[in-house]
């Protein structure tokens, strides 16, 4: 699915994968491919600079881990994060019922299915 298609809740996938703790950027871009089934396809360039925002406002915090050699930003959500989380669920559940009843309106009695 195209970077267009999850631009506006971006932040809220973001937020909703680091709720379990802390992820590296690589593990956040594979939690989302594996929780849509491999629909959402997340690339660098657009994770980065959407974690150092949510970082920015106070959402996120990192903290550098290694990892062997490697030394790896992780993310996990701050208090106002999970704060944010549960507005971003209730903004989805709300879009997604407006769009739901245009998109399928009621059935009028006797229209066949």
């Amino acid at each position: 699915m195209k970077t267009d298609a999850v631009r506006g809740h971006l932040d809220g996938l973001l937020l909703s994968v680091l709720e379990a703790g802390p992820l590296h950027g690589y593990a956040i871009i594979t939690a989302v491919h594996e929780r849509s089934d491999g629909v959402l396809e997340l690339r660098k360039g657009t994770i980065y600079p959407a974690l150092n925002r949510l970082e920015r406002l106070g959402l996120l915090r990192s903290t550098w881990q290694s990892e062997g050699e490697r030394k790896r930003r992780c993310y996990e959500l701050t208090d106002a994060g999970r704060r944010g989380l549960d507005e971003e669920r209730t903004t989805w559940r709300a879009f997604t019922a407006a769009i739901g009843a245009v998109l399928e309106p009621p059935r009028a009695p006797g229209h066949a299915t």
